[in-house]
């Protein structure tokens, strides 16, 4: 699969890049959805954790690119 992602383009830094816009991302979710007056907190928070997840997912691949880019 990060063959398929290096041959289609994809740079180590596209991932990193992605890693640090989810964080953000999942930052922005868990405050608006605590904003909004039909949402718990637990709501809130689940939509926080979920969008949290993808960071990690994200920074593995960045590394697996960038080992593949120094080969």
């Amino acid at each position: 699969m990060i063959e398929k992602l290096s041959d289609m383009g994809i740079k180590s830094q596209y991932a990193y890049t992605a890693g640090f816009l989810s964080i953000g991302a999942s930052l922005v979710s868990w405050t608006a959805s605590r904003g909004k007056s039909g949402d718990s907190e637990a709501q809130a928070d689940r939509w926080g954790i979920f969008i949290g997840h993808w960071a990690p997912t994200f920074f593995a691949i960045g590394i697996a690119l960038q080992l593949t880019e120094e080969d």
